[in-house]
């Protein structure tokens, strides 16, 4: 058995209800339990679970959460320890499952910030020259005959020690699927490059020489997409 009182939490948004269950039996028998609903209907069990709900618009630091009233004591209390600590300062709240992080800057101009490292998920370093890991494989179509490899145009040289003219075009391949920005190639000189590549390298960039797209080298390609596509049509007709 058990007995239920519900009432208006006034410390919470509008439409929050508090929940009060007097247990009637059993050895906790007279111990209550403090629940809340809320607006649409959602039953809070826990102070970081009405928390999460709520998000940071709605402070809960100062919330009792068995009475359902701002404890005010705790909030002047907190206004003495901040104004006693040295600044930047940082506090984390028990609430939250992460740390979150309070700072407050002095506005004289003699004091100087202090910038946190990055936290978080962060880019992993790219391995260089890694398209040498795939010498030896080869493509193969469906009757496990090995495809032929592309040939480089002629104004397309690689860079790089040992790099085969696969592992070029794996590295065009890959920074042309990777890459946001643009993809031209190594904007280091060839002297340097060859010196020390793994310094000069640029790990973004397909191990290839510096290469500009001319208006005439796309106008050319456009041309065999076309020738390709009429053979196309016309190999379609035949099997029709």
């Amino acid at each position: 058995m058990e007995l239920k009182r519900q009432s208006d939490c006034p410390s919470l948004p509008p439409g929050w209800r508090r929940e009060e269950v007097v247990r009637q039996s059993g050895l906790s028998a007279g111990k209550t339990d403090v629940y809340y609903y809320s607006p649409d209907g959602k039953k809070v069990r826990s102070k970081p679970m009405m928390a999460r709900y709520l998000g940071e618009g709605f402070d809960l630091s100062a919330f009792d959460f068995r009475t359902g009233k701002i404890n005010h004591s705790s909030i002047r209390k907190r206004i003495r320890q901040d104004s006693s600590l040295s600044l930047p300062i940082r506090q984390t709240a028990s609430i939250f499952k992460q740390p979150v992080t309070v700072k407050r800057i002095r506005e004289d101009t003699d004091s100087k910030t202090k910038t946190d490292l990055k936290h978080g998920p962060q880019d992993p370093p790219k391995q260089l020259f890694w398209e040498k890991r795939l010498q030896g494989f080869h493509a193969v179509d469906s009757s496990e005959d090995i495809l032929k490899a592309l040939d480089l145009p002629r104004n397309v040289q690689g860079v790089g020690p040992e790099l085969s003219t696969e592992n070029i075009l794996q590295s065009i391949s890959a920074a042309l699927h990777m890459n946001n920005g643009p993809v031209m190639g190594q904007t280091n000189n060839k002297q340097a490059l060859s010196k020390n590549p793994g310094a000069n390298i640029d790990a973004n960039q397909p191990h290839i020489q510096q290469t500009m797209i001319t208006e005439e080298d796309i106008k050319r390609q456009e041309m065999k997409v076309i020738e390709a596509r009429r053979r196309l049509e016309e190999a379609m007709k035949g099997l029709l």
